[in-house]
């Protein structure tokens, strides 16, 4: 699992949830994990999410840390399970960031959702395209610009850059050896 850490802040609008985007706009090429700060507004002819779109639900945060997540030759069950991986480690890195301990305490995950006193932290879809399995997942960075109340890194004084790039370290690792750990067993007659 290649990762990259992109320095230039930008907007993410739900187009970047394509097969390749990471080798195309950044040279990351194969299974791939990839993060950045911005801005998120999602229109609904970028949605993916079949529920968000039947509620019109609107997605939106000003400051955001995003992974977009590229795996070939996995099933969308295999992405929806990863998801689910990368909200877990997010979460846990989450908790070991925090200092108060009630803080601690609250953070919960549901599923591919992380909250915090019920406040929701995270947003994420995983989907398919013809060549690949895609994640996108995002953590609040500020509470401002949302649509629902929201939980923020910068509440706890939790600096994105190095959340970011300890996640995407994180999930790499787990990745690898989730791939490794399917090499090294024999088939059953």
């Amino acid at each position: 699992m290649k990762t990259k850490f992109i320095e230039q802040e930008s907007a993410y609008d739900g187009g970047q949830l394509h097969s390749l985007f990471a080798y195309l706009e950044h040279g990351v090429l194969g299974d791939s994990a990839v993060a950045w700060i911005g801005p998120c507004e999602i229109p609904f002819d970028h949605m993916v999410d079949g529920e968000d779109l039947r509620d019109r639900s609107a997605i939106r945060g000003d400051r955001m840390v995003h992974v977009i997540v590229e795996v070939f030759a996995a099933s969308l069950l295999a992405g929806v399970a990863l998801q689910r991986l990368l909200a877990s480690l997010a979460a846990d890195l989450l908790r070991e960031s925090l200092t108060e301990a009630r803080a601690r305490d609250a953070v919960r995950r549901d599923g591919d959702d992380i909250y915090v006193f019920d406040r929701k932290l995270s947003i994420s879809i995983a989907t398919a395209s013809p060549v690949s399995t895609l994640i996108h997942f995002a953590v609040n960075v500020v509470n401002e610009g949302t649509p629902v109340p929201t939980a923020a890194l910068e509440e706890w004084g939790i600096d994105p850059g190095p959340f970011a790039l300890e996640l995407l370290r994180r999930f790499a690792r787990e990745a690898d050896s989730a791939r490794e750990a399917t090499m090294k067993v024999k088939w059953v007659r």
